[in-house]
């Protein structure tokens, strides 16, 4: 029995939990508060995705059917027969299926499978196990198209039901659909709460719903609490709240839950729990923080709690116990080196800060407290709760979910990994800035960062001035440029259709991409059409981005707003021809084509020289050093030899060092004094020493015995360490 049940509804993710329910779960910890989590989502996946569940879809087709789908009920048996295997391949366990999946005449296919024509340039290098999960996701991808057709239209596997939380300004439909009798998917969902409830016996149920297809699963197990466990307190909070149930006045939300809380939910969690264990149930709730209840049959917004949210340091360690950790699977479904990232293999999530540092890009919700409420986490603690994880999941994967991570933070953290000699691997999303010299992404490398993504969103200086985003296309090429040298992948969110961009500048745009995928600074990449929501400048000051909104009354969910851009161009009719060159430019191929060949309208000629990227990454780099600049050493001790160097008469003893990296061996020789100095500072400036010394802390102490320390910087030796494991941060 615990006090307090915290549930994602379903569907998130399928190959590692939505982190929110971890992170309440570690902050309840540290006020001794028991708490159980389940991750509904993944649960009911499972129950349906089985030779018992799979049983039951097929029972019978009660319509005239589509030819695909008749070709999937006709083989219902070789579905039914291989499900329960395929699964658990997917979920890590009896590898060798991979062969048989391979080999073709093992997994039943239908529509799915006449992508793999197309794919088998994508995949012809892919390692077998990958190709195997990628077949796999097809299979069950020809499964859901079935269970869509035949047995529930709204199913969908990181989704449910999004239509009807997708910004629904009005209750109406929503409230109307959960009057209706329960779906497959429902019945099988509320039969594992009930299950759940039964066991752990809560006081208090909070649902966490990051997203709009989370929405209706919610409701529906709300409504299902309140009709079997009238002593239960439900609450709402999560992603979907705080960004679209702001202005909400429907008393009818109150029907199925009790709370709905905005924004951090530790301390209106806290204050919830405090009420519900220590008032009668008539009693009205006093102190709270950020959150609608019903009183006196009005909807209230209730913030007059006096004490302040918790620091960032004070929440706790996500706490991953109670989730099915082995159960989930992981799936391959499109040939995009990042969304793998997404879909395959368990992640750890934690969060470097919180808010964005930068946070003044005009289409972004800046105006939120998840954003504009900027307060990053000491390295120290970071680590240490990396630690914490790896100790409690045993994965050692790690994906920081932060809005950008800020560059500073990212250098103390994988200086406290490589001098704790962690093994992790990570990966986090970014802003393409300054800040990742050449040598900092080489030491994000070495403590284990495999990736990045990044929004270059509309490729135009104009546009990106206008987006506030705080770089230029010449930048965003260099930063690429070195994370990409330094071996850590890199992924561009990319954006058309922003207010005022013209046809001309969308073509230039893609002329940028495409130079950058030929010069393989980019690896990934993904175009999104510009969507206006109610909490960014541009929804908040429409008139100064040239659109006018549509404007409806609000009284459930607002964030996506209807609008029209007063240039009056559709930029709909962009959408194939930007994806379908992104995803052959991803595969290296048809970067000779003219951009027209990729729309069947005709388009201008781009202005963009055919060598800009070239020419911005020819630049010379600017190679002044900062008197504050911190030098990290990341080698070992070289090997010493001293010898004797003879010309016209004179003769002076030199060293040799010899250094050894994962990859190569070096040496180089320099003046034997001069060498027993840098044997000495290296030691020194060691990543794993304590000590931090900066680049006018080393001049100074080189001249201490020596003159001329640029001199003997900027010689060939010296050079060779800094091309190598000696860095500038």
């Amino acid at each position: 029995m615990k006090d307090i049940l915290i549930i994602t509804p379903p569907f998130t993710q399928l190959n590692t939990p939505y982190p929110a329910s971890a992170y309440i779960k570690g902050f309840l910890n540290t006020k001794s508060i028991s708490a159980f989590q389940i991750d509904l989502g993944i649960e009911v996946i499972l129950e349906l995705f089985s030779k018992e569940g799979l049983t039951q879809i097929f029972s019978s087709i009660t319509h005239h059917p589509s030819p695909n789908i008749q070709r999937i009920y006709s083989l219902k048996d070789n579905y039914i027969k291989t499900i329960d295997v395929v699964i658990a391949f997917l979920q890590g366990k009896n590898p060798s299926l991979a062969r048989q999946i391979c080999s073709g005449n093992f997994l039943p296919e239908a529509s799915r499978f006449a992508q793999l024509d197309d794919m088998e340039y994508a995949f012809g290098s892919m390692g077998l196990q990958d190709k195997a999960k990628h077949l796999a996701t097809l299979y069950l991808e020809d499964l859901s198209d079935y269970i869509v057709e035949c047995v529930d239209e709204n199913f969908g596997f990181s989704r449910y039901a999004e239509r009807l939380g997708r910004s629904a300004n009005s209750f109406d439909e929503l409230y109307e659909y959960l009057q209706k009798e329960l779906t497959f998917i429902d019945e099988i969902t509320l039969k594992i709460l009930n299950k759940r409830i039964e066991e752990v016996q809560p006081k208090l149920i909070c649902f966490s719903v990051p997203f709009p297809g989370n929405l209706y699963s919610a409701f529906r197990s709300a409504q299902f609490i309140k009709n079997n466990y009238t002593t239960i307190k439900i609450a709402m909070g999560g992603g979907f709240p705080n960004t679209e149930l702001r202005e909400l006045k429907d008393e009818r939300v109150f029907e199925f839950f009790d709370f709905i809380t905005l924004d951090d939910g530790e301390l209106p969690l806290e204050l919830l729990i405090n009420h519900v264990f220590n008032s009668k149930p008539s009693e009205i709730l006093g102190e709270a923080k950020r959150t609608f209840l019903l009183e006196n049959n009005l909807v209230v917004y209730k913030n007059n709690a006096t004490k302040s949210d918790y620091k960032q340091s004070e929440v706790g360690t996500p706490d991953y116990s109670d989730l099915l950790l082995d159960k989930y699977i992981s799936v391959i479904e499109i040939a995009n080196p990042m969304h793998s990232l997404w879909s395959d293999g368990r992640w750890n999530k934690l969060t470097m800060a919180h808010g964005c540092y930068w946070g003044k890009c005009t289409f972004c919700d800046i105006s939120l407290d998840y954003i504009k409420l900027y307060e990053p986490i000491a390295a120290k603690i970071l680590v240490d709760r990396m630690e914490e994880l790896i100790a409690q999941t045993g994965e050692n994967g790690f994906h920081f979910v932060d809005e950008a991570a800020p560059p500073a933070l990212m250098r103390e953290v994988a200086l406290e990994i490589i001098k704790r000699k962690l093994v992790v691997t990570w990966w986090t999303n970014i802003r393409f800035e300054k800040s990742f010299t050449a040598d900092l992404c080489l030491l994000l490398k070495e403590s284990g960062c495999i990736a990045v993504s990044g929004g270059l969103e509309v490729a135009s200086d104009r546009l990106l001035e206008l987006i506030k985003k705080g770089v230029t296309v010449e930048q965003v090429a260099q930063v690429t440029r070195n994370f990409t040298e330094s071996g850590i992948m890199v992924h561009a969110y990319l954006m058309y259709g922003y207010p005022t961009q013209t046809i001309q500048e969308t073509v230039d745009s893609l002329e940028m991409v495409r130079q950058l995928f030929e010069l393989g600074v980019i690896q990934s990449g993904f175009w999104h059409q510009f969507a206006m929501t109610a909490h960014s400048p541009v929804g908040m000051f429409p008139e100064e981005f040239g659109v006018i909104p549509e404007q409806n009354t609000i009284t459930f969910a607002n964030n996506d707003i209807n609008f029209k851009d007063k240039t009056g161009i559709n930029h709909d009719k962009f959408s194939f021809g930007l994806k379908k060159s992104l995803f052959n430019y991803m595969h290296g191929i048809c970067f000779d084509y003219d951009l027209q060949d990729w729309f069947d309208f005709k388009i201008p000629k781009t202005k963009i020289p055919p060598d800009f990227i070239y020419n911005c990454l020819e630049k010379e780099q600017n190679f002044t050093t900062k008197p504050n600049a911190k030098i990290i050493w990341l080698g070992g001790n070289p090997q010493v030899e001293f010898f004797t160097k003879s010309k016209k008469g004179a003769s002076w003893e030199m060293m040799k060092l010899t250094f050894h990296n994962k990859t190569q061996t070096f040496d180089i020789s320099v003046n034997a004094e001069e060498g027993k100095w840098l044997v000495a500072i290296l030691e020194q400036v060691s990543v794993h020493s304590d000590n931090k010394f900066t680049f006018a802390q080393i001049k100074a102490d080189f001249e201490k015995q020596f003159d001329d320390f640029e001199l003997f910087w900027f010689s060939k030796p010296i050079i060779t360490l800094l091309k190598t494991q000696l860095l500038i941060l």
